[in-house]
């Protein structure tokens, strides 16, 4: 028989795709100016580290070591963009299939600051861009993947009263209010790829062997802008005291580079579930950073803000490293897909764990240490896709987890970090002009606490995370007997 071919080429519709991936980044950078924050944490190290991964996952907890979706963007391990790219077959026709996916995270989070002696509470609330990634198959088995994250952020303000004691005699001299303040956050634009290096598998066949290995190349950039603003002033005193303010500005930025591994086994062809084994991590890295301190006096305008009186120490751009820690994160799953074959019909699920180390005692700020200690963590979730029907609630995938373990900042005591996590994956009905186009709205509802009533500051974070999964068919091929 005459073999006949017919191929679908890269759709055009994909390139709007990319051209809404930067219309999203534009309109979401303008986010934090509208976000409030307040968390004296941040001060430390590179700041309060922001979830480092998709909605889909945070919905599971964060599991993402040996998790690979091609409907989504595991921009965690590389190894899982070669899965952008599938078999597909049939008795009558063979279709190799790959999907580009455009992935856009939001969040939208709930603070609360509790103090026990005295007993104060301070809440905020803020709305602030998660991420935008791009995946794109290539060929098969080997995908790639690139976009923009954050990756820590510095937000704090506090106000300290205090009176000033003479060191001999222990009598009040004057008052004194000091204002700690910090801004600033780090942020990674990075591209990476993925492939098989052993695919054992044959279109339309059962499960087999899958080994894959990906790297991400990124720039890792950021600032860190501290400032103590003193006042000193007593009631009834003739001294006029000008007002000090202690300042270090911080510039950073440098290349950065993950690699990770996925091994895919199948341990029941009967009913196909498959252990998945997955690793991924960096070594320690030196970012070129700059510094300007600056020692100054100033006045409060109404108008202009704090204006400078005179410069006592003014010193720009000082040249030195930011050392970041070695990273390391290991996992496993097991999964059943969905089957919906004629005389069969079953709901699929995934369950697994991860296990992070962060090697923070290594961290340098121009050779300087700071208040921070090394961290693990540990992360078990799953997720739940039923046989779906016409109920629309049977088409929702549900997620669930958990993560626990000490935070990297250490200030006095150790900081527990503990907290749970639930998600759903909402899909959007069909095109029926665009039937390759697929849409899911990933939510997840995450709530963690940091610090126990030991320590002077405990932390809740009650945070609502909103995802855009959209794909479309990059193009497919089909040969015919």
């Amino acid at each position: 028989m005459q073999l006949v071919k017919l191929i679908i080429p890269k759709r055009i519709k994909t390139l709007h795709c990319l051209s809404l991936a930067f219309l999203v980044l534009f309109f979401v950078s303008a986010m934090p100016a509208f976000s409030q924050d307040n968390s004296p944490y941040s001060r430390y190290g590179i700041g309060d580290l922001v979830p480092a991964s998709n909605i889909n996952i945070r919905g599971m907890g964060g599991i993402s070591a040996a998790y690979a979706d091609f409907l989504s963007v595991n921009f965690n391990n590389p190894a899982s963009y070669s899965a952008f790219q599938s078999f597909i077959e049939s008795k009558s026709k063979r279709l190799i299939s790959g999907r580009a996916v455009l992935d856009v995270g939001l969040n939208f989070e709930s603070h609360t600051l509790q103090e026990s002696n005295p007993p104060r509470k301070f809440a905020t609330g803020n709305a602030l861009f998660s991420y935008v990634q791009v995946g794109l198959p290539l060929k098969q088995n080997w995908g790639m993947s690139f976009g923009l994250r954050p990756v820590s952020r510095i937000s704090y303000k506090i106000f300290n009263r205090q009176m000033l004691k003479d060191p001999n005699t222990g009598l009040p001299i004057d008052s004194a209010l000091t204002r700690f303040e910090g801004t600033g956050g780090t942020y990674l634009a990075s591209v990476g790829t993925g492939f098989a290096l052993i695919d054992k598998n044959k279109a339309g066949g059962k499960m087999k062997e899958r080994l894959s290995f990906g790297v991400n190349a990124g720039y890792l950039f950021g600032k860190k802008d501290y400032s103590t603003k003193r006042s000193l002033y007593a009631p009834g005193d003739t001294v006029i005291y000008y007002q000090g303010n202690f300042e270090s500005r911080t510039t950073y930025g440098s290349l950065y580079f993950t690699a990770g591994l996925q091994y895919m086994v199948p341990v029941d062809t009967t009913k196909r579930i498959t252990l998945g084994l997955g690793a991924y991590g960096n070594w320690g890295q030196k970012v070129n950073a700059s510094q300007d301190i600056l020692r100054e006096t100033f006045v409060f305008d109404d108008n202009l803000g704090d204006v400078r009186l005179d410069s006592v120490y003014d010193q720009k751009d000082v040249k030195g490293k930011i050392v970041l820690p070695s990273s390391f994160t290991v996992g496993f799953i097991f999964q059943k897909p969905m089957i919906m074959e004629k005389d069969r019909r079953e709901s699929g699920w995934t369950i697994g764990a991860d296990f992070t180390m962060q090697n923070w005692s290594k961290y340098r700020v121009f050779g300087q240490a700071d208040s921070v200690r090394n961290r693990w963590e540990l992360r078990i979730g799953g997720q739940l896709t039923p046989v779906p029907n016409k109920n629309y609630f049977s088409n929702i995938t549900y997620r669930a987890g958990f993560f626990m373990g000490p935070d990297y900042i250490k200030v006095g005591k150790n900081l527990p970090n503990i907290g749970g996590s639930f998600g759903m994956g909402l899909p959007v009905a069909l095109n029926r002009q665009a039937p390759n186009q697929f849409t899911i709205i990933n939510i997840a509802l995450e709530y963690n606490k940091r610090g126990t009533t030991s320590n002077l500051l405990r932390e809740s974070l009650f945070r609502f995370s909103l995802g855009f999964s959209l794909s479309d068919a990059w193009f497919g091929k089909r040969k015919y007997d």
